[in-house]
């Protein structure tokens, strides 16, 4: 298990990326937040620099979290999720409430049955991997950060996830319904909403309403609303942080 301390002293608050993505692209956000506690960043399994592959189920990711916050003691636990780290922050939240003081979800939504990651595979496939460079991986693949998420080999950069197990990690998520997770949330809960290409509308407001949390919808922002709108994003976190309850 790879974790990346970021500094910060006090409180838990535990961070979480998104697929095929990894701890260390939080270091924008975790500057900002080393004043409300100790925070902490997790490489997902089959991301990063986390050697464990697989299973993928949600479950085996929650696993991980509930190893790290107990070794790490970082009990409760502000945790703040991106995309599949959202589904998990969730899950941690609902399975294991007193490791959890509060959640952030940004821009996930808990029921995309029926969707394929043939839908996407396509995508990928017409990479020309291996990339000749940084700058001909940035002027391929539009993602925030994405140096972040390749490394040189002795032919070029490669993606560092596997891709086998991006597709095997997301196709779970078009066979399952996760409400029941939000529906067991019990703590705060701020959802974040990207306004551009929407995941499935009405899902991350109805989120909030059935677990008494916020909403915020970012009109302009695109899926890494931490990174395309980053002072929405920071405003609307810390004024969540401001209002909780003292540890």
């Amino acid at each position: 298990m790879s974790v990346v301390e970021f500094g910060g002293r006090g409180p838990g608050i535990l961070l979480l990326h998104g697929l095929m993505s990894r701890a260390s692209t939080w270091w924008t956000v975790a500057r900002w937040l080393k004043p409300y506690g100790r925070v902490v960043g997790v490489d997902a399994r089959g991301h990063g620099r986390n050697p464990r592959r697989g299973p993928f189920r949600t479950e085996d990711f929650v696993a991980d979290l509930v190893a790290v916050v107990r070794r790490l003691d970082l009990a409760p636990a502000v945790v703040i999720g991106h995309s599949m780290g959202g589904l998990h922050a969730l899950a941690l939240a609902a399975t294991r409430p007193e490791l959890v003081r509060a959640v952030v979800a940004e821009d996930v939504v808990p029921d995309n049955r029926g969707k394929s990651v043939e839908d996407w595979r396509w995508y990928f496939d017409a990479w020309p991997v291996p990339f000749q460079s940084l700058a001909h991986v940035r002027s391929v693949v539009d993602v925030p950060r994405v140096e972040e998420l390749f490394e040189e080999r002795a032919d070029g950069y490669h993606l560092i996830a596997e891709l086998a197990d991006l597709y095997e990690i997301a196709a779970e998520w078009g066979e399952r319904s996760y409400w029941d997770f939000v529906d067991a949330v019990r703590c705060p809960l701020l959802v974040i909403e990207a306004g551009r290409h929407p995941l499935a509308p009405g899902q991350m407001a109805e989120m909030a309403r059935r677990a008494s949390g916020r909403h915020l919808l970012v009109p302009e922002s695109g899926h890494v609303v931490h990174d395309e709108a980053p002072e929405v994003y920071r405003g609307a976190v810390e004024a969540f942080l401001s209002g909780l309850p003292p540890t």
